[in-house]
């Protein structure tokens, strides 16, 4: 019997494609709303594997955002909340920043520009094939250990 694991830690397409079917075959009975979720969502589901191989991990992550703010919001809870407004934003903002500088930098940074620049990845693997328009970028990026703009290309100072 697959498992949606299975889907996500397929090594290409196609195999992932395969473990959607079978999926779907042994639990569209028991869990119809799930198995719809699943097909109908599987090309966004599925896009890990346009990206290089070594990113994988990372795309794998269940909730980076709580992650994130699990330091702001333990130190809030022991501060017993901020007294102001300007005071939360700042606490906030210095206490992500400190954490920072414990979080896991990208694995293979050096791919980073080419996936912004919508090079085309195959299995994983970086394909000489026409490229594909460059993805917007809606948050940070994390790059050697700090976080970069993700307005800026690296290509040029006036982004």
């Amino acid at each position: 019997m697959p498992t949606p694991g299975e889907i996500d830690l397929a090594e290409d397409i196609d195999k992932a494609q395969v473990a959607i079917k079978a999926f779907e075959i042994d639990y569209a009975v028991k869990y119809p709303k799930a198995v719809a979720k699943i097909t109908d969502d599987a090309d966004v589901l599925l896009e890990f594997i346009r990206y290089p191989a070594e990113h994988w991990i990372h795309l794998h992550t269940t909730n980076p955002i709580e992650s994130t703010f699990a330091t702001v919001r333990l130190r809030t809870k022991v501060t017993k909340g901020p007294g102001s407004r300007a005071a939360g934003l700042a606490m906030a903002y210095k206490l992500t920043e400190a954490a920072q500088a414990r979080w896991r930098a990208v694995d293979s940074p050096h791919l980073v520009a080419l996936v912004r620049a919508g090079a085309l990845f195959h299995k994983g693997n970086f394909s000489n094939g026409p490229s594909r328009s460059p993805r917007p970028i809606t948050g940070h990026a994390r790059i050697r250990g700090r976080l970069t703009n993700p307005q800026s290309t690296g290509f040029d100072d006036s982004s």
